[in-house]
């Protein structure tokens, strides 16, 4: 059976919507679109439905999947009106398509993170940071279920693809391609990476935000 994919924003308030509420939430605005999904069979049949790379509570992103099997003759470009029509605000379906590409070809995720300050960036800050980045090395001691100590060490830089750093006055954008999966890199290594090394970098106000989702090539995934 074929499956299918929703491309979906979700930013301001939905952003602190969890994972699991947010598959609950699409379940429940498929049945209000009157669009039908491939379900599990049996007493308590469970809905086929999945997110490749499950967004952390408080990120924004503009380039979200959603993996499903729509059932029936549907014209799949009438199904982002029908699903916006259900959602609830700060979430919104932009295409619905055929998949085409193996999840496990998805390599690579841009974030745009911000971090800000109250009285203004620190002289030279972004300066530091892309120094930091460059590091041949730059080991952060993370939690990890699978450790005896409840710990692990990672290397972050074999897992940073690309940097680039602006300072704007009161923030400093810093624009990332990092590995997505096996292993994939949460951004916020980095900035535990920078609160470390550099004290006097760490912001008062720091956002995450998703933009794009790449392949091996850095072409956009689909």
């Amino acid at each position: 059976m074929t499956t299918h994919r929703l491309a979906f924003s979700k930013v301001d308030t939905a952003k602190f919507i969890s994972h699991l509420d947010l598959m609950r939430t699409f379940q429940r605005a498929f049945l209000r679109a009157g669009l039908a999904i491939k379900h599990t069979e049996g007493f308590h049949p469970h809905a086929f439905v999945s997110i490749p790379l499950p967004l952390s509570v408080g990120y924004s992103s503009a380039c979200e999947v959603l993996e499903c099997q729509l059932l029936g003759d549907v014209d799949l470009t009438e199904v982002p009106e029908r699903m916006n029509a259900v959602l609830p605000e700060g979430i919104q379906v932009h295409r619905c398509y055929e998949a085409q590409r193996p999840v496990k070809e998805l390599s690579y995720v841009n974030y745009i993170v911000t971090l800000e300050y109250e009285t203004g960036a620190p002289f030279g800050v972004d300066r530091d940071i892309q120094s930091l980045l460059s590091r041949e090395s730059l080991v952060v001691r993370k939690r990890s279920k699978k450790a005896k100590s409840g710990f692990t060490e990672v290397d972050l830089i074999p897992l940073i693809a690309r940097t680039s750093i602006e300072e704007r006055r009161d923030l400093v954008s810093l624009d990332l391609v990092l590995r997505a999966q096996n292993p994939g890199l949460n951004p916020e290594l980095i900035l535990q990476a920078i609160r470390g090394e550099l004290p006097e970098a760490t912001p008062d106000f720091v956002s995450f935000h998703r933009r794009s989702v790449l392949d091996e090539n850095f072409q956009t995934w689909e």
